[in-house]
């Protein structure tokens, strides 16, 4: 994979729950991570002593966070809509040249700020809320 614009790397949010994906509007930084947690079963039997793992155990998961500015008020209001109701509706993150991550997201948090001689800015997070599926491009 080469080099890709930081542009194209998206977050999009089911609008109305029929499957049809939007970019959430606005963004300038855009972040996924996943994560597993270990399950530790190292005993006084464990070779020299090292650290054993229990493979395929642990809870897996995946978070999403954004950055950017007041674009387009359909998407601001749905993923205001989705924290304050606690809902957990289908988002996708797209990696250009990579894949396509999809899943039910909470959002997490949202905040807002601004400065007297600036625009207006928002941050939001999401925490993965169940099984994720990738599908390369």
């Amino acid at each position: 994979m080469g080099a890709q614009n930081g542009k194209d790397l998206l977050i999009k949010m089911d609008m109305t729950g029929d499957g049809q994906f939007q970019t959430v509007a606005g963004l300038r930084a855009t972040r996924i991570s996943f994560n597993a947690e270990t399950i530790d079963v190292t005993s006084l039997e464990s070779t020299g002593g090292w650290r054993e793992l229990l493979a395929g155990a642990g809870v897996k998961t995946a978070a999403v966070s954004g950055s950017g500015v007041f674009k387009d008020a359909d998407t601001d209001e749905r993923a205001r809509q989705v924290f304050f109701d606690g809902d957990t509706p289908d988002c996708q993150v797209i990696v250009p040249d990579f894949g396509v991550i999809e899943g039910k997201f909470q959002v997490t948090s949202i905040e807002y700020s601004g400065t007297f001689d600036g625009e207006a800015t928002y941050e939001i997070a999401l925490s993965s809320a169940g099984a994720i599926s990738f599908n390369a491009l």
